[in-house]
């Protein structure tokens, strides 16, 4: 499990897009002694952002070589929203952040197991603090995993503040409003998800399809496994339902939702989550797609 490892920085804006370029370049870029100078950052920025491109799933690590290789995911941002302009890129980063357990591993927690959606600083430190406790064989101090919590709160919600001056670096993810922060309290926030966030439910759920071997996934599930779309997104049921209705309407690759009184289970289509993004951004750009 991983904690601690942004340097206590959250993920910028234009900060992947700076990271993806230089790799392109050089991909043992984040290894030169001068990589900071030549990205304009600091160097605990540089190796904050170092772990994020691996936290985000973009990039693996070739051990052997010193050298990052880029991913499937991290190919569509590059060809598609280097930029993370889009709701659905931001998305995409968010759930591979609260799906990797061993690097974000706080984050996984914070999505995936912690089920107030109401709480201070304080509560959620003593909250972390006991699943650590009891998950894991090595002592983690407080002070990593508190600053993991002011980490991930700032990478959800800075740039709601126009009064706070250090809101003008906004985080590429607050776009997706899972999180606001008022007078010391957080809440964990529904987005806005509707049929042009397609490309984005599909991708999850075929990840999970893919990870799990399996071709169909029951509505229960989805409210509230581990991994899936209710969980990582804060989603009501009756926001799933509508999403699953919208893709069974899909032109091309289509899910099938097929409700009983027992149990409602929906069969993804036979499709890799990337082949999926890139049908499913390809569709919507002649459309004035920007969701």
């Amino acid at each position: 499990m991983g904690y601690s490892q942004h340097q206590s920085f959250y993920l910028r804006d234009r900060w992947l897009s700076k990271a993806i370029k230089n790799i392109d370049t050089n991909n043992s870029f984040f290894y030169e002694k001068d990589a900071f100078e030549k990205m304009g950052l600091g160097k605990n920025m540089v190796q904050s952002l170092k772990h994020w491109i691996i936290a985000t799933k973009l990039f693996k690590v070739n051990e052997g070589k010193k050298a990052h290789n880029i991913t499937n995911l991290g190919q569509y941002v590059k060809e598609k929203d280097i930029a993370i302009k889009y709701i659905n890129t931001a998305g995409l980063l968010h759930y591979s952040l609260a799906t990797n357990f061993d690097v974000s591993t706080a984050w996984y927690w914070f999505f995936n197991i912690y089920s107030e959606t109401v709480f201070t600083r304080d509560e959620l430190l003593i909250e972390l603090r006991n699943w650590v406790q009891n998950n894991e064989k090595r002592i983690i101090a407080e002070n990593s995993l508190k600053r993991d919590i002011d980490c991930l709160i700032k990478l959800y919600t800075t740039g709601g503040s126009n009064s706070d001056p250090e809101e003008v670096i906004l985080s590429p993810l607050y776009k997706l409003h899972l999180l606001e922060e008022r007078n010391g309290t957080i809440y964990k926030r529904e987005p806005i998800f509707n049929k042009d966030n397609l490309l984005l439910v599909g991708y999850t759920l075929l990840k999970y399809k893919e990870h799990y071997k399996t071709s169909s996934i029951s509505l229960d599930d989805m409210v509230h496994k581990e991994e899936l779309i209710g969980k990582v997104f804060n989603l009501k049921r009756s926001t799933i339902v509508s999403l699953i209705s919208e893709w069974t309407e899909h032109p091309e690759y289509p899910a099938t939702f097929t409700r009983t009184n027992n149990l409602d289970m929906v069969r993804l289509p036979e499709i890799s989550p990337y082949e999926f993004i890139n049908y499913e951004y390809n569709r919507k750009a002649e459309n004035n797609y920007g969701s």
